[in-house]
């Protein structure tokens, strides 16, 4: 995620509320992509640190837990520019221009200047922020799916072009003799299978057989996955996408929350201000007076009960805007509740480390270290299948 500031409630409802569901579920790796911030605003980059803190903060009150996931900041593992660099070497110019976003970041940011190489390439440095980890899984929206087809397009071609190693099939096969013997001779048959048969199950019962065994180390794993397949050793992983939900947070004024329409409230705004926020906002222009009807359909404060009110709650507002038995200000309060009360835990999580700063970096710094490590195996992997190991 972009270091933005303070996030506000389509932050937690669009992403952050995925996150920390998915941290129980997947090994995750979350960090801070201050590298990308620069690609709009390397005029202007000295917000960047304190946006970065405030930032973690927000993802650690909305319950991103260092204890299940690992936090870090991208320009801490430098083993990212490495492999966008390496990659940029073999990446054909017509594939960037094509990425979608390109051309709609363009138009949408006009009045910047981003006839630049940082911002051409992005989508790589995104790609590399994937491909590092070996990712099998990424979390994404609908838009975002040609940017994980596009990154399966950069491993395959990666793949293709520098994943034959020296003496690779008989470094497989010393792998499959550590398989054991009954799973060794299973193995033999499924890969038999499919290379004659062309049998594709057989390739899912394999891979399946492969990812049980525990004492199998990542690079032989690797390796009887290529051999299974006939296709050489896999340095990197072509990534699958987990869907997450849309994010239906309105803004204050009924358009998408966004710090762009001026139209949020961030997870930890005061309680004064919330309720100011939340009262000064437009309703139906038909409830001109108190006595006049309106319709909850064609005002912004209805969507808003759409996310924290229950079915009752709805249905007194419903009636009540209606039939003109009820005020704004009135049909606004359960909205105001309902807000305040998602945010209490938000606030006394994040109070901890208000109070001890010293908490957040160390955080990060031991998360940086676990992206390094897993990193560096990536990268001792891509520098010899690309010849520039030097022994």
């Amino acid at each position: 995620m972009r270091p933005t500031g303070a996030l506000h409630l389509g932050h937690y409802h669009g992403v952050l509320k995925n996150w920390a569901r998915l941290q129980h579920e997947y090994p995750c790796l979350f960090f801070v992509a201050d590298w990308h911030a620069l690609t709009t605003h390397y005029d202007n980059p000295q917000g960047i640190e304190q946006a970065t803190w405030d930032m973690v903060i927000d993802w650690l009150a909305a319950g991103i837990d260092p204890n299940q996931a690992t936090l870090f900041i991208q320009s801490k593992v430098p083993e990212h520019a490495e492999l966008h660099l390496l990659m940029s070497m073999m990446t054909p110019l017509g594939w960037l221009e094509r990425v979608p976003t390109y051309k709609d970041q363009q138009e949408k940011l006009a009045g910047k200047d981003l006839t630049t190489y940082g911002f051409l390439g992005y989508p790589l440095l995104m790609s590399a922020d994937i491909l590092i980890y070996r990712a099998d899984k990424v979390p994404v929206g609908e838009d975002q799916i040609p940017h994980v087809e596009f990154t399966r397009e950069l491993a395959r071609r990666f793949n293709h072009m520098y994943g034959r190693e020296p003496g690779f099939e008989d470094k497989a096969r010393e792998a499959v003799k550590k398989l054991g013997s009954k799973k060794a001779r299973l193995y033999e048959e499924l890969r038999t299978s499919f290379q004659q048969e062309g049998d594709k199950e057989a390739v899912e019962q394999a891979k399946a057989m492969l990812n049980e065994i525990q004492h199998l180390s990542a690079v032989d794993r690797e390796r009887l996955f290529g051999f299974l397949e006939g296709t050489g050793k896999m340095i990197l992983v072509e990534p699958g996408y987990l869907l997450t939900e849309e994010s239906k947070m309105p803004g204050l004024d009924g358009q998408k929350m966004s710090k762009s329409y001026h139209n949020t409230i961030t997870l930890r705004e005061s309680e004064e201000s919330v309720a100011k926020k939340v009262k000064s906002m437009p309703t139906d222009p038909a409830r001109v007076r108190r006595h006049d009807p309106g319709e909850p359909t064609k005002c912004p404060v209805w969507q808003l009960h759409q996310v924290y009110s229950n079915e009752a709650c709805k249905e007194w507002v419903q009636q009540g805007c209606r039939t003109a038995g009820i005020g704004c200000i009135e049909c606004k309060q359960p909205v105001i509740d309902g807000i305040l009360r998602e945010q209490v835990p938000m606030r006394e999580r994040a109070q901890t480390y208000l109070d001890d700063p010293a908490l957040v970096k160390n955080i990060i710094a031991d998360g940086c270290e676990k992206a390094r490590e897993l990193a560096r195996e990536t990268m001792r992997d891509v520098r010899e299948s690309m010849g520039l190991e030097y022994h």
